[in-house]
């Protein structure tokens, strides 16, 4: 059941804004996936735009349903920890899996080492 008509409208305004802007940057993410070349510079930008998107569409979630007063916003904080916490660390073991193994292979275009 949705109870969106009960939302009052500056929440309905700002819960829109929100969800539109976090569509926004998982669009863009999505774009820079596709448009950049290597895979190093690929794997940045789905991480930034799912990332912000992510807390952007979540931030959106709890202030319909705290205005709502339907549950508490437990669910979404625990969503953008998660997301905060899992999708850098995510990035950080991809980039070092392929460089290692570009670095292995000898490949040419593998930035240098600086340690």
């Amino acid at each position: 059941m949705i109870q969106a008509p009960d939302l009052p409208g500056w929440a309905a305004i700002i819960v829109g804004l929100l969800l539109f802007a976090g569509a926004a940057f998982t669009l863009v993410g999505t774009l820079g996936l596709i448009r950049l070349k290597t895979f190093y510079d690929r794997v940045h930008a789905p991480t930034l735009g799912a990332s912000l998107g992510t807390v952007l569409v979540a931030t959106a979630s709890m202030i319909c349903f705290t205005v709502l007063q339907t549950r508490p916003v437990i669910h979404e904080l625990l969503i953008i920890l998660f997301v905060t916490l899992t999708t850098p660390v995510t990035l950080i073991l991809l980039a070092r899996a392929a460089l290692y193994r570009d670095r292995s292979e000898g490949a040419a275009h593998v930035p240098a080492d600086d340690e």
